[in-house]
This record gives structure tokens, sequence and C-alpha cells, in this order.
């Protein structure tokens, strides 16, 4: 090898070659030689891109200016969106608005139904229980015990009156006094008129059967007994014979 190489470098000195080419034709490797070929592709693709540059420049400001536009059309498209989803909550928040109103009619409404409901099942249940009560005031006011064993007897259902009474006063049921007081048709009944001179006519003189309250509520209206008008007596026919004589 060596020899070869001394062979090719006398052979260029007498031929006159320069010594660039002597060395790169003594080189192996083939970098140094692509060397040269790697730099002027650079120097044509750099040129190319120069060119390529000053040929698009206009097709880029189209480009830009479409891009504008879409972008403009894009924000207009979003507004109107943005405006109906506004609109669409505002239709929601109404219609939630009239849906709780709605609703707390009806819990308002279905609250005083079951009040009225409870109260009617109250006024029918001791509506049953007075015709008792009344039983009991009419043997109080009948029965006069006379021996102890009567008065053991006449205490027991007396303390049984007085329970069932006091269970009613729990429940809201109290007693009407109507005695004395002007007939009220909203809570009296009258069932007998007596004449009189003691009292303005319309006054009540007696309760029959008595009346109660269920709260401020009439539960039973009471039986009484009404003042009327003394009537006068008439005047006693006169004597037609004295008449006739006279």
């Amino acid at each position: 090898m060596i020899d070869e190489n001394k062979q090719i470098n006398n052979t260029s000195q007498q031929l006159g070659e320069p010594t660039e080419v002597k060395q790169a034709m003594m080189s192996d490797s083939p970098a140094q030689i692509n060397f040269n070929e790697s730099g002027s592709e650079v120097t044509e693709q750099v040129a190319a891109q120069t060119g390529d540059t000053a040929t698009i420049n206009p097709e880029n400001s189209f480009a830009a200016t479409e891009k504008t536009e879409v972008e403009r059309a894009a924000l207009v498209e979003l507004t109107q969106q943005i405006e109906s989803l506004k609109t669409q909550l505002e239709e929601r928040s109404t219609q939630y608005m009239r849906i709780a109103a709605d609703f707390e009619n009806y819990r308002k409404r279905t609250s005083k139904e079951k009040e009225d409901l409870e109260l009617q099942v109250k006024r029918t249940t001791i509506l049953e229980l007075l015709p008792v009560v009344d039983n009991f005031e009419r043997a109080r006011s009948h029965l006069k015990p006379q021996s102890d064993g009567e008065m053991t007897m006449h205490k027991s259902y007396q303390g049984v009156y007085k329970q069932l009474v006091d269970s009613l006063k729990r429940l809201g049921v109290s007693p009407m006094r109507p005695e004395n007081q002007e007939f009220d048709p909203n809570l009296h009944e009258a069932v007998m008129r007596e004449p009189t001179d003691e009292h303005p006519e319309g006054t009540v003189l007696e309760e029959l059967v008595r009346g109660y309250y269920l709260g401020d509520r009439v539960l039973r209206h009471a039986m009484v007994k009404v003042a009327a008008p003394k009537e006068d007596s008439p005047a006693a026919p006169e004597d037609q014979s004295s008449q006739a004589f006279s």
C-alpha cells in the first residue's frame, strides 16, 4: 500500500497535478469529498427558500385575511350562542319561580285542607259524645240521693262525668252561656217562646239543651226559650141590652 502511494505521488509530481487533487485522491474517507457537495446543496436550499418566500408572501396575506374573517364569524356565532343561553336561563329562572310559587300555594292549600279534615273528624267524634254529656247532666239535676249507697253511686258517675268534661275541654270544647243574652240565630235555636214583661223581646230566658263551641266555631247550637211580648187580654164585650136601655 505504501509503495502504491509513493508511485502515485511520483506520478503526480511528474504530471504537475495540484496538491489538493493529490490529497483528495490519496484520502480513503468519503466524508471530505461529500462536504463540498453538502455545502452546495445547503446553498441551493437557502436560495430556493428565499425564492419561495418571495413567491408565497401574497398568498400568506390572503390566508391571514381569510383567517381573520373566520375568527370574526366564530366570534359572532359564540356571541349569538351566549345570548341564546342567557335567554334560556331567564326562561328557566322564570319557570322555576312560577313552579316554586305554585308549590307554595299547593303546600298551603294542602295544609289548610288537612287542618279542616282533622277539625271535621274531631267535630264528628265530639258530636257523638255530647248526648252522653247531656244524660249525665239530666241525671245530676233529677236524681237526689237519699242514702249513703245512693250518694256513693252518685259520686261515682259524677266522677266519670267530670273526667269526660275535662277531656272535652282539652280538645277545645267549651259550653255556651246564653241566659239573659239577646237571641242570636247563629248561636241559638229557639224552640219555645214565653210572653213576659220582665225581659225585652228576644231575650234568652232559659237554655234547654246546652250549646258548645269547638275553638272559635259553633259545635252545637243551644236550644233555648226566648222572651216574647205579653199580649193584652181582649176587652169584654159590652152588654147589648144595657146599650138598648141607655
